[in-house]
């Protein structure tokens, strides 16, 4: 075999050492710098020439410049001859701008894919992509790992009395499914809607909650109103506990003010993107998931049998 190494981009370092560990590998060596008018210079700092190469790099704030680091330093790596390379992208943003959901707006989760492969990355690896049919932007394979694996080990370390799963939104409900399914457990869902134009969103529970311990489940939390306004109609509705589950925590704006207000017990969140401690909020590690898929790429493994 080549031979593989990890680089680290400068949002997951702590993510990438994790990985590097699980693995029993070293982090491979790249100055990532700034210049004084914010330019970004990359230098490999090792020989990669005939090498399979994994970046590890979330695209999340500041979006702009982790994007265009991981671009960078994909470059500068495929002029130093590396025989592949694979992005490891625990949080792949812009992936919220996938569809024309307004006339004259662009659809930039599929230009930031184009620009993915214009760089010259061989292979995408991240989890919980916002919609799945990101995957369908790329010309090159995606694997989109599944955050639930996680979630379910804890969920049942908590040997809640009795347990139901629940989408906060009706887009979600694909998702919320799935994990049902592989937890063996019914599902309810939150319908928000308006009743009339400039009345606040009413939140419809679709099922029976009363006396149940609720886990939502969803690929992000942002700003947490959503998951904030679904915990209180659910308890409104008789639901013993709420926690909510969420492979992301971009956690901007009034987030950590909404939990601190809000009726949800506990938010799990995954480390895709760093996030500050929280009395309601627990983080759980991906990078083993993320260590175990890199070693499969790279001997050419099934990684769908992780999750079967």
């Amino acid at each position: 075999m080549r031979g593989y190494k990890i680089f680290a981009g400068s949002s997951s370092v702590d993510f990438a050492k994790e990985i590097c560990q699980v693995l029993d590998i070293p982090l491979a060596k790249a100055d990532v710098k700034s210049f004084s008018d914010g330019e970004i210079s990359v230098q490999i700092a090792e020989s990669v020439r005939g090498r399979d190469v994994f970046i590890v790099q979330s695209t999340g704030s500041p979006s702009n410049d982790n994007l265009m680091e991981l671009l960078i330093m994909t470059d500068a790596l495929r002029r130093s001859s590396a025989s592949s390379i694979t992005a490891v992208v625990p949080y792949y943003g812009y992936a919220r701008q996938d569809r024309k959901a307004a006339p004259r707006v662009p659809i930039t989760a599929k230009l930031v894919a184009d620009m993915y492969e214009t760089a010259g990355i061989d292979r995408v690896v991240t989890i919980d992509l916002h919609a799945g049919q990101i995957q369908g932007f790329f010309n090159i394979p995606v694997d989109n790992l599944y955050g639930s694996v996680t979630f379910e080990h804890y969920i049942k370390s908590k040997n809640l009395k009795k347990p139901i799963i629940a989408s906060p939104d009706i887009g979600g409900v694909a998702r919320a499914r799935y994990f049902a399914k592989r937890m063996g457990l019914e599902m309810v869902i939150v319908d928000k809607r308006r009743e009339k134009a400039n009345e606040s969103e009413v939140m419809n529970i679709i099922g029976n909650v009363k006396g149940y311990d609720v886990i939502m489940i969803d690929d992000m939390v942002d700003t947490a109103g959503t998951m904030v306004k679904a915990a209180t109609a659910l308890k409104n509705n008789g639901a013993a506990s709420v926690m909510a589950c969420a492979t992301h925590g971009v956690l901007s704006g009034k987030a950590y003010e909404n939990l601190d207000n809000g009726e949800l017990d506990e938010l799990i969140i995954t480390n895709t993107l760093e996030t500050k401690p929280h009395a309601k909020i627990k983080v759980l590690s991906v990078a083993p998931l993320f260590a175990e898929v890199i070693r499969r790429v790279y001997h050419n493994e099934s990684v769908n049998s992780l999750f079967e």
